[in-house]
């Protein structure tokens, strides 16, 4: 997708040239004051009169009328260098490739070195670059029959810089794999119910296994059985559809030890069960296994990046249906710990999946647990549609999965799991759990039903029930499906290997 040139940018031969414009001073100082002796000052006229601004995520083109090779210049304001952060530099460049994929061109260079700044650097902002241009021209292909017009991809991105090649490749490389991974876990996530079963999960599963070299293993309904993972089938009693539950391994040491366990929500789509959703609220139910997209997505880029560090990676899937042979209210299952539950409320139904495979985790030998999940409605009541919310038992490992959740700039907010909490959800009278507690704190309690499973094993639970999706397109994505916590999940594979 790219290649570095260390030669003169405004001699490239692509559809566009981007440069980023910085407000300082002198805008066409440095490297770019030879472009304006070209354009004989107009450049800065064009500046003083507004048509060019470097006011942050201001674009403007300049055709350049045969005074240069290339046929026009893309400029996206940058504002301020020292308010400059990644994440709103991933946004300018989202903007400036949304633009070029709008307009149909198939090749782009990039005057890199226009957008670097002394906090950011040279190896950061390629990262940046990387990651945002497959995330902002991402489109979910969808069913609907193909208009006859040809569909232009942006096919060549020539990063122009006098920085050091091999640093900024690899720097490209590796957010490029981030950015494509996003894309896997929307694609996933946008995919309706009736194609996305927990079998094509286990199939995309098969594939990330075969591809990068992870040890595989896929439990059916007669395997569970066997093992007592009566939480699980419990959910899938009602629907036509086996569970699977889908366990991938990469092993990043010579020994099977120190290992990361990523545990993902996969229910494909959600009733409610008996606890019946709402005709507006069951609509979408579809993106209730995003937690289980976000966890492949990170498998991918462990795939890709071979970081030197055990993963472990655990996915319950099956939807959750009505029929004559569905759990209901007041049943009480015997979960795969051999702890039993009360359940009041079988659209508590992924806390009841993720129990089963938290346990797993810990089977496989995970040290380390994150799980994530659309778990809780009460979470976007808490912190609105923009915000993960966080809970976990062990607080120097929360701090990893927080600064890495900061590295990715996917922000996520700690929610308490108190003594009473745990109190509330060991209430019921006629087994050791009960699934719902009331609605008190709802978030709260899923997050702290699951950790009674997660017992004394370094445990975070990412609830992602307002971030998974979005209703409006962003600079780095269409609405839909965001593809949330697949970066977080794989920062925090790579800063483990490294220990940072």
């Amino acid at each position: 997708m790219f290649t570095i040139d260390n030669g003169n940018p405004f001699e490239c031969g692509e559809d566009c040239l981007i440069i980023g414009l910085k407000q300082i001073p002198d805008k066409f100082g440095g490297r770019l004051s030879g472009l304006d002796k070209i354009f004989e000052g107009e450049l800065k006229e064009l500046v003083k009169s507004g048509d060019v601004s470097a006011h942050f995520g201001s674009l403007s083109t300049v055709h350049t009328l045969g005074k240069l090779p290339v046929k026009r210049l893309l400029f996206i304001g940058l504002g301020k260098p020292k308010e400059m952060k990644k994440e709103g530099l991933k946004k300018a460049f989202g903007k400036v490739f949304k633009h070029v994929r709008k307009m149909r061109w198939s090749s782009a260079g990039i005057f890199l070195d226009t957008f670097i700044t002394e906090k950011i650097g040279p190896v950061g902002t390629a990262a940046a670059l990387g990651e945002a241009l497959p995330m902002a021209v991402y489109q979910f292909p969808g069913y609907k029959r193909k208009p006859n017009i040809p569909d232009v991809q942006i096919e060549k991105t020539v990063v122009y810089s006098g920085c050091n090649e091999e640093e900024l490749m690899a720097a490209l490389h590796a957010g490029y794999v981030y950015g494509k991974a996003v894309n896997s876990a929307r694609t996933l996530v946008n995919m309706p119910s009736n194609l996305l079963t927990a079998e094509e999960l286990s199939a995309f599963a098969r594939r990330l296994a075969e591809k990068y070299g992870f040890e595989l293993e896929i439990l059916e309904k007669t395997d569970m059985e066997k093992l007592g993972m009566g939480a699980l089938l419990a959910v899938n009693q009602g629907s036509n559809a086996p569970a699977k539950m889908i366990v991938l391994k990469y092993e990043g040491k010579t020994e099977w030890k120190d290992v990361l366990g990523l545990v993902g929500k996969g229910v494909t789509f959600d009733t409610g069960g008996y606890s019946l959703k709402t005709k507006t609220g069951i609509v979408g139910m579809k993106t209730d296994m995003a937690g289980a997209a976000a966890v492949l997505g990170a498998m991918e880029v462990i795939g890709e990046l071979q970081p030197a560090q055990n993963v472990v990676a655990v996915i319950p899937a099956t939807d959750n249906m009505v029929s004559g042979g569905a759990f209901k209210p007041d049943d009480v299952i015997t979960s795969l710990s051999g702890k039993t539950i009360e359940v009041l409320n079988t659209d508590a139904e992924g806390r009841l999946i993720l129990a089963d495979a938290v346990t797993y985790a810990k089977h496989h030998g995970a040290d380390y647990i994150v799980d994530v999940a659309t778990l809780a409605g009460g979470v976007v009541t808490a912190l609105g549609l923009d915000k993960t919310g966080a809970m976990a038992n062990d607080d120097a490992f929360f701090g990893q999965v927080l600064e890495a959740s900061r590295e990715a700039g996917e922000f996520i907010w700690r929610l308490p799991i108190t003594e009473a909490d745990k109190e509330r959800v060991r209430s019921s009278k006629i087994a050791d759990l009960n699934n719902t507690p009331g609605r008190e704190g709802h978030a709260i309690m899923g997050g702290a039903f699951i950790g009674e499973f997660a017992e004394n094993t370094p445990w975070v639970h990412l609830d992602i029930a307002g971030t998974a999706t979005t209703g409006k397109d962003t600079e780095l994505g269409p609405a839909g499906a965001t593809g949330v916590m697949v970066r977080t999940l794989a920062v925090l594979a790579e800063r483990m290997a490294a220990r940072i």
